[in-house]
């Protein structure tokens, strides 16, 4: 028993002395001691380890080398989204984000956190009791991708959290980075084996941890910084964000040194013409800077709105630029029938990946650039993502070269062509049986939110229309197994559970349809204030623009879209199909409405319910009448607060907004 005793305290001595040496050279850039005596008491430790394999622990070092290989990546959904930023590219654009968080703070000075913008990719860690149980990629910012076991190898990420003091529960964000050095020594070794090189830093970052062997990634010198908190229980909390990333980093996570706080946004300004001008010298990529509201009280006051909190801004670096020719435009037909045109290029490498095409957004773009055939015009790639057209070098164009006409026929179905109100955008008029519009458009129909039609992916999609077997959506209702077995990959039984989930889906409810459907403009929320006032389809389809403005937060850009879209005789005659198909609903009686404690409440749903999905409760919300928003208000009158509520919860106390547990809700509900 002594021996074995003699043994697990050297196990957790080697432990601790390895992880606070790798805390000192990967958090902190510092070396305690060399490289070879570092080797040796790792050599120790798994020489250990091998010896007394039930000794071993998840949290070692030694685990860090990769686990099993994967077959794929399992869906995680973030407790709180992980919300994306903002942006700006110009001291205007960041003057007027610090007046309005002035306005709404009614404060005339704000302090600002002012951090580099690495080139990465967005993660989440989740520790457990001091222990890393999760990582997982930022995805849609609602639900990511499990990539834990690639996120062990990294050394600068700690198994352990160090001290005692932490919370049970700790989920912190942050930006995994491949440093510029280990991206050239990655490309030398791609070269040395005849392998296509990464084009740039964040590219190779994000290939090394998707790997489906962990063992892969181990071989990749990715990094990490952390620079946000996402959601803790227990432990004191701190009341800034740079105070909150000095107690992080004495957890034993990684910060960014070129952190700093500042007073007013001149400050801010005058921080980021300084990393502008050492960006190069940096041993790791950025594309701008971040400005952050630095009090966690006012972050909350100010809230979020969509995708982006209300107290962040990225002021993106200027893009890159290069001179190309134009040798063709190409028009794109969207979901929507939105027509978009599209310039072809000369191929050039612009802000580390080479472009060969870029948008022309519009037929107005289109008319102000003077764009033509043969032109030679400057690129860029618009905060270095998206590539567009800046101008037209007019001094070098060909003396035949002929002013674009913009189509008047939708390229894909012949259809005319019609402008939106204001004339920017123009649209195929054919609407749901364009086929261009189409694989689209029933990817959409049979999305989670509208008719919930599982099995329904891109390339079975794209079999489908490209050999005519569907036509339109309501051709999906008259499918059987016999013409799905027709397809490549796709067997009996893949073919019997399609039909069944198709079956399942003619029961669905009238916002689900109406959001289906993929008229402009409409999206999920605004489908189901339209079908609460209405009550029908045929209803909705006889209103005339007026009528539909009337609906609450229904605008004269929406209103036109719905009737426009109605009046539209071939989208009526699908819709009749689809009737005729068996989709069909219940309307929510008029009754029920009226008795509910709910009716005419606002509703805001955080955290995970027990006995429902969240869109579930919404959808019983709805159904009864209930305005159910994304964030909360001062009119919001309940928040119903599930497991993990976030930074919700504290949102609502702070405005005294009446919170309820899962229980309450469903006495309310009746």
């Amino acid at each position: 028993m002594k021996a074995a005793g003699n043994t697990t305290s050297r196990l957790r001595g080697l432990r601790r002395e390895i992880e606070y040496h790798n805390y000192h050279y990967h958090v902190l850039d510092e070396s305690k001691i060399s490289d070879s005596m570092f080797d040796q008491l790792m050599n120790q430790l798994i020489s250990l380890e091998r010896d007394h394999p039930h000794l071993q622990t998840s949290d070692s070092p030694t685990q860090r080398v990769g686990g099993q290989p994967l077959s794929g990546f399992d869906e995680v959904v973030h407790a709180v989204p992980m919300l994306s930023l903002s942006n700006a590219f110009s001291d205007e654009q960041v003057r007027a984000f610090d007046q309005r968080c002035q306005e709404m703070l009614e404060v005339a000075l704000i302090t600002y956190l002012v951090e580099p913008k690495l080139d990465g990719l967005a993660v989440s860690l989740r520790y457990e009791s001091g222990i890393l149980v999760r990582a997982a990629t930022r995805g849609d910012g609602n639900r990511g991708e499990d990539v834990t076991q690639n996120v062990r190898t990294i050394r600068s990420i700690p198994l352990r959290l160090m001290g005692k003091r932490h919370p049970s529960v700790l989920e912190v964000r942050g930006e995994v980075y491949l440093p510029r050095e280990g991206f050239n020594r990655l490309n030398d070794r791609q070269r040395s084996r005849n392998e296509k090189e990464y084009v740039n830093p964040r590219n190779a970052a994000a290939g090394s941890l998707r790997q489906l062997d962990p063992a892969i990634t181990a071989q990749r010198p990715l990094e990490f910084f952390c620079h946000s908190l996402g959601t803790r229980e227990g432990g004191s909390s701190r009341t800034g964000h740079a105070e909150t990333l000095v107690q992080l980093q004495s957890w034993g996570l990684r910060t960014n040194p070129q952190n700093e706080i500042v007073q007013g946004i001149e400050s801010c300004l005058v921080a980021y013409q300084r990393l502008l001008e050492t960006r190069d010298k940096l041993p790791y990529e950025i594309d701008g800077v971040v400005y952050k509201v630095n009090g966690l009280a006012e972050q909350t006051r100010l809230g979020s709105i969509a995708r982006a909190p209300r107290w962040a801004l990225a002021h993106k670096f200027p893009a890159e630029e290069a001179l190309t020719f134009v040798r063709g435009i190409d028009i794109q037909v969207g979901r929507t029938g939105a027509l978009t045109p599209v310039a072809r290029l000369e191929p050039v490498f612009v802000g580390g990946v080479t472009v060969s095409n870029a948008t022309l957004h519009n037929h107005d773009e289109i008319r102000r650039l003077d764009v033509r055939v043969g032109d030679q015009v400057v690129i860029r790639r618009a905060g270095d993502v998206i590539p567009e057209l800046v101008s037209v070098v007019t001094r070098e164009r060909l003396a035949n070269a002929a002013a674009y006409e913009f189509p008047k026929h939708c390229p894909a179905c012949g259809a005319d062509v019609i402008a939106d109100e204001g004339g920017v955008v123009i649209r195929c008029s054919a609407g749901l049986i364009c086929k261009a519009q189409l694989s689209e458009l029933i990817k959409h129909f049979a999305s989670r939110k509208a008719m919930d039609i599982e099995g329904l992916g891109s390339k079975l999609v794209k079999q489908l229309v490209d050999n005519n077997v569907i036509n339109d959506v309501a051709d999906l209702y008259q499918l059987d197994v016999n013409a799905l077995e027709t397809l490549d990959r796709m067997g009996n039984k893949s073919a019997t559970n399609l039909i069944a989930s198709i079956d399942r889906s003619r029961q669905t409810t009238l916002a689900r349809f109406i959001f289906g459907l993929g008229i402009p403009h409409v999206g999920e929320s605004t489908a189901e204030r339209l079908a609460l006032s209405f009550g029908s389809v045929e209803a909705l389809s006889n209103a005339d623009a007026a009528e539909v403005e009337r609906v609450p937060d229904v605008g004269p850009a929406i209103s036109s879209s719905i009737a426009t879209f109605f009046a539209q005789d071939r989208h009526r005659k699908v819709i009749q199909r689809l009737r005729d198909g068996g989709v069909e609903w219940a309307r929510p009686s008029a009754q029920a409405v009226r008795k509910t404690a709910l009716a005419g409440k606002t509703v805001v749903i955080t955290g995970a319910l027990k006995t429902m999905s969240r869109s579930e409760a919404r959808q019983r919300l709805q159904d009864l009448g209930v305005r159910v928003t994304s964030s909360v208000s001062a009119k919001t009158t309940y928040l119903l607060a599930g497991t993990d509520p976030g930074t919700k919860l504290d949102k609502a106390s702070a405005l005294g907004v009446q919170v309820i547990d899962e229980e309450e809700f469903i006495k309310l509900l009746g």
